[in-house]
């Protein structure tokens, strides 16, 4: 791993100080009752919730029509074969990402070379 270097302003006394009047819990208990209040309902105006709309994907059917292992499609989609073998027996379903880029590869299969030649 490289080490991470940056510059400051800040002598280390001030970084320090700095560090030590923040408070960590004051934090942690905003976030609590943050999400306290979108479970009741309550939520400020500023929370934003939204729902995603993914596309709808059969993981067994795509790498089938790409006469695909299920070792190799794991790796075009950078996850490990028994991640597949999950999807496909429905014990587990594909990430938001992942359902994205089994269809994506699903509507254009040349993505499958593409994504071969980043591996």
């Amino acid at each position: 791993m490289k080490d991470l270097e940056f510059t400051s302003t800040l002598s280390n006394e001030e970084i320090e100080a700095n560090f030590k009047n923040i408070d960590f819990f004051s934090g942690i208990m905003a976030g609590l009752e943050e999400a306290l209040a979108y479970e009741k309902g309550t939520a400020k105006a500023d929370t934003i919730a939204r729902k995603l709309s993914l596309p709808d994907v059969n993981v067994a059917d795509e790498r089938k029509k790409l006469n695909m292992t299920q070792k190799s499609f794991a790796s075009i989609l950078g996850v490990s074969k028994r991640t597949v073998e999950s999807w496909e027996t429905g014990k587990s379903i594909p990430s938001p990402t992942a359902r994205n880029l089994i269809f994506l590869i699903s509507q254009d299969h040349s993505l499958v070379e593409k994504l071969r030649n980043h591996i």
